[in-house]
């Protein structure tokens, strides 16, 4: 398979920016090599819907910049729709978890959550910050902004806040010690 394609699906899976020397990691390449495969994307996208953004360090896949109000018509028709079960879920995972990666989140509920988490972040009900202990990792918070619309100021002001938590600890804890085998 060709480096640009690999690239690109590596670009499609994250969803976000990726660092260029993410990309010379995760491929095992050179710069130079990534750099031209980036080059090699760019131009197989060329008319089509998606299309590349590379600034000097980072890479993305987005949609074509002459979809852009077709897309934010999506959008709103998306933000107008109530949350569905999956993201209710998703939310209150985030919400009694008050900082978890999404691969916990996927352990938890048993499925992906890309989606979801892109549809929950769009609303402003949970945001994106760095792992503390892994740079690499995101972890995922409710707003301020959702606590606000239940009436809370912090999460731990949810009702059964600490049993919750407990238990998410429990299955995240399970689910650390499922990976190490």
């Amino acid at each position: 398979m060709e480096l640009s394609s690999i690239i690109e699906g590596i670009l499609y899976y994250k969803g976000q920016p990726v660092s260029i020397k993410e990309l010379i990691k995760m491929t095992k390449q050179k710069e130079p090599a990534v750099r031209e495969a980036l080059d090699s994307l760019r131009e197989k996208l060329s008319g089509r819907g998606l299309s590349l953004v590379v600034n000097e360090d980072k890479a993305e896949l987005c949609t074509h910049a002459e979809l852009s109000e077709m897309i934010a018509q999506l959008q709103k028709e998306e933000l107008e729709k109530p949350l569905s079960k999956p993201s209710i879920e998703t939310l209150a995972i985030i919400a009694y978890s008050n900082g978890v990666a999404r691969s916990e989140i996927e352990y938890i509920r048993g499925v992906n959550s890309t989606f979801i988490l892109r549809s929950l972040e769009i609303r402003g009900l949970v945001e994106k910050k760095s792992n503390p202990n892994d740079k690499r990792a995101m972890l995922y918070y409710p707003t301020i902004d959702f606590l606000k619309s239940l009436g809370k100021a912090q999460s731990s002001d949810l009702p059964d806040f600490e049993l919750f938590q407990e238990k998410i600890s429990n299955l995240q804890e399970n689910n650390q010690d499922s990976e190490e085998l």
